[in-house]
């Protein structure tokens, strides 16, 4: 882990901005978070925190992808949940992490000291506006997290983590998703695979099979193209008229 300084016109220019919790700050507000801020890059495969340790920050992730997850006594691990870009790390008012956080690609993460940090919260309703509607939204994304593992088939699944992933990026973008959108997979199929219960060679069967079908195309290792967005989402199964789910 490295803790890397930034020149505090950064938050101008932050790909962020307009989906952290800072995202309704205004100036002055802004300059407050500032004297609490420091930046942390971790490599791929880094822990950020175990669960159980004291938790002297809160963060957003500003590049890169983490993982939530959770080790049983046994020593079995099982993935919760994917940190995207914008996403919070910690929980003001709790002292320990519950999870274990490690990153999956390159990370960079803008933390604030977390004592400091519940101290604006009271003082500063924006952010603690603006952190209720994250976690109303991490509810949802929650919700679908256990549809996807529970009940989609492996198609279903890649399907579901691409659309996941178009999605948020066109945000990031500030665009409306899109025919012909692209963006660059920030998962290995090996992550992939750990973070939807499947093997490697089913994760590269069913993304080799939506390449032939035309879903998707790939563009190099990284990049992926969607042609036709409708397309992906019929084949995560989703009933997007909110009807049954056949």
């Amino acid at each position: 882990m490295n803790e890397i300084a930034f020149d505090s016109r950064e938050c101008g220019s932050c790909p962020i901005r307009h989906r952290a919790v800072c995202a309704r700050c205004e100036s002055d507000e802004l300059e407050r978070l500032e004297e609490i801020k420091f930046y942390r890059t971790y490599e791929a495969g880094q822990p950020v925190l175990w669960a159980g340790d004291q938790m002297e920050f809160v963060a957003s992730v500003v590049q890169g992808i983490a993982s939530l997850s959770q080790t049983m006594e046994d020593g079995r691990t099982q993935m919760v949940g994917l940190l995207l870009p914008s996403d919070f790390i910690g929980r003001p008012g709790r002292d320990f992490a519950p999870f274990d956080v490690v990153a999956v690609s390159d990370l960079t993460i803008c933390c604030f000291r977390k004592k400091p940090f519940e101290a604006l919260m009271t003082s500063t309703p924006r952010i603690g506006a603006r952190l209720l509607e994250m976690t109303l939204d991490e509810l949802d994304s929650a919700r679908e997290w256990m549809l996807v593992l529970g009940r989609k088939t492996a198609r279903e699944k890649i399907a579901s983590l691409l659309s996941i992933l178009a999605r948020r990026d066109a945000s990031l973008r500030k665009q409306a998703p899109r025919d012909g959108m692209s963006f660059e997979l920030p998962l290995t199929r090996e992550a992939m695979a750990d973070y939807l219960g499947l093997t490697l060679e089913t994760v590269s069967r069913q993304i080799s099979a939506l390449k032939k079908s035309g879903v998707i195309v790939l563009e190099g290792k990284r990049k992926v193209l969607v042609p036709d967005l409708e397309a992906l989402i019929d084949e995560t199964g989703d009933d997007m008229d909110g009807g049954l789910i056949v």
